[in-house]
């Protein structure tokens, strides 16, 4: 649409045609991202994060195909509706109408999807619960592996109710969860359940970042040896773009807080070496720079929030604000309202999952390959469950001092790392070396940079993963987790078992939150391995233990 003559009335924009509704990309992303006036973004219409999935059932009195016939099957009289194989019978045409039968797609609410996902959170003894979760559709192109020939051959005998709904733009839909563990107060954790997802939807559109699933005609051969495996997925986006975007995100990370950002490289930005003038617009990006970007610019915008508030302390407040080495340049703090009135000095932990389908069929069903990716920060904690085995195979480390690459990335930085009481190693009290917020500790280097990992899951590979916060990870074992779960008849059931355990034989109380997804395997998550026995006794001995009234007395 072009606009031939505009003028600001009441958030509308008089055309040519008339008045039209427009509504600005987000300030946050261009706040100081200044660019040509041929590389302004185009006004689209925002991305929507929705917290159900859509999929396709057969029709029924209860879900109707307003296509379907006035006289529904299901109405017909028992002698109309049996079927009868010899020739004098009457006609079969009820029986494969009935096995023709349209479907309707239907809204499933994923936290009410008890089968498909489950979701629980506890407290414990804490005074409040600081830990917060998500989940959804997030509205992203696609990102999974292009499907082999196999899949993408039409097959009339294929059950049409197996499989999802796509989205507007013609990709399955993307599912999202995450899971937040804050400490000092909610601010940061509240802010990443209702932000973090919103800044990951913004980039991919403000990157201009194309679906992988497309045909080999459309592909160059550097394009299809890369959605061939050959090379990581790579997607088209606007490089030229890109590279201005990183550019001004690291120079505004410099030139705010300084000290470990003055050197900071982060690994998956690919816009070193090379002149934005010489790049082609149009080029390949891969999911991973996306998520590094939206996680750097959704810390940023946070931690510029929380400086530019004035502490509630008066004589505090007072003091300038790099008086303690907070930030490196106080004038660069105006930003939105986030969080309360006063300055939050905590932070939160985050591990995000989102998984991808070549295909209509849903990730959680057994014949349907998918590609998950990772992006974690902190010590919250991802675990999958093979089917072959049953074993436990975690998919994120802990981000602590004892980790020797986070000793290694913060001691170039002159960071010193102290011992308390409890035998852990702590970098300016925190026991996270990586996190949102965090103000007071930025300039020695806790800093949001995820770390990424792409699994391309078989068909029925895994049978499920699993989410949690360290109030779970740092009381039970991985395989005890897993093989909780594994006793459960339903996602949501095995999240409850295992925050119930964790709180009964925890010694520390802290908050416990769980995220459970079935996977295509989950039917078989009992053949593998020993199934749940490995680890029965030892979780039957922790119980007794737990509930022995002589455990206080040591």
């Amino acid at each position: 649409m072009i606009v031939t003559s505009a003028r600001r009335v009441t958030g509308r924009v008089w055309t040519s045609t008339g008045y039209s509704l427009i509504r600005p990309l987000r300030s946050r992303l261009y706040s100081s991202e200044a660019l040509p006036q041929d590389e302004q973004p185009i006004v689209k219409k925002r991305p929507q994060f929705r917290d159900y999935f859509v999929t396709h059932l057969p029709s029924s009195s209860l879900h109707p195909d307003p296509r379907g016939p006035t006289s529904p099957i299901h109405k017909l009289p028992r002698s109309a509706s049996v079927p009868h194989m010899d020739d004098k019978s009457p006609s079969t045409a009820p029986l494969q109408a009935l096995v023709d039968r349209d479907t309707t797609v239907v809204r499933i609410p994923l936290r009410n999807a008890k089968h498909h996902f489950g979701a629980v959170t506890a407290r414990g003894t804490r005074p409040t619960n600081e830990d917060t979760y998500q989940a959804g559709v997030i509205d992203i192109p696609a990102f999974a592996k292009r499907p082999p020939t196999s899949l993408t051959i039409k097959r009339n005998s294929s059950p049409r109710e197996s499989r999802a709904a796509d989205t507007a733009s013609g990709d399955p839909q993307v599912f999202y969860f995450g899971i937040f563990d804050g400490h000092g107060g909610s601010e940061c954790s509240t802010f990443l359940k209702e932000r973090l997802h919103e800044y990951i939807q913004d980039t991919a559109a403000t990157f201009e970042v194309g679906s992988s699933l497309r045909t080999s005609q459309q592909m160059s051969g550097g394009e299809l040896a890369a959605s061939n495996g050959l090379l990581p997925v790579m997607q088209k986006g606007n490089r030229r773009r890109i590279g201005d975007l990183e550019k001004n995100l690291v120079q505004n990370w410099r030139e705010l807080v300084g000290g470990y950002f003055r050197r900071f490289k982060p690994p998956h930005f690919s816009y070193y070496g090379s002149d934005s003038a010489d790049t082609p617009p149009t080029s390949l990006v891969s999911i991973e720079e996306i998520m590094e970007y939206a996680f750097l610019r959704a810390d940023l915008d946070f931690v510029k929030a929380q400086a530019a508030k004035r502490d509630d302390d008066l004589v505090l407040a007072e003091r300038p604000l790099n008086d303690d080495d907070i930030l490196h340049s106080p004038s660069l703090t105006r930003a939105p309202k986030i969080g309360g009135r006063s300055r939050f000095k905590g932070g939160s932990t985050g591990s995000i999952a989102m998984i991808s389908t070549p295909s209509s069929t849903p990730f959680w069903h057994p014949a349907g390959p998918s590609s998950l990716l990772i992006s974690h920060v902190g010590d919250t904690r991802v675990l999958l469950c093979s089917t072959e085995n049953g074993e436990a195979i975690p998919v994120t480390s802990n981000h602590h001092p004892s980790s020797p690459i986070e000793a290694g990335r913060l001691r170039r930085y002159a960071t010193t790392f102290v011992t308390d009481s409890f035998g852990e190693e702590r970098m300016s009290g925190l026991a996270n070396t990586r996190s949102f917020g965090d103000v007071q500790s930025k300039r020695t280097g806790v800093s949001a940079e995820p770390e990424l990992r792409r699994i391309e899951m078989g068909a029925a590979e895994y049978s499920f993963l699993v989410m949690m916060s360290d109030g779970i990870s740092g009381t039970l074992l991985d395989q005890e987790i897993v093989d909780i779960v594994k006793e459960a008849r339903t996602p949501e059931q095995g999240a409850r078992d295992v925050v119930s355990f964790a709180t009964e034989v925890t010694k520390e109380g802290d908050n416990a939150t769980c995220l459970v997804i079935r996977l295509g395997g989950w039917e078989r998550r009992q053949e593998g391995g020993v199934g749940s026995l490995g680890t029965k006794e030892s979780r039957e001995w922790r119980r007794l233990d737990a509930t022995d009234p002589r455990r206080s007395r040591t």
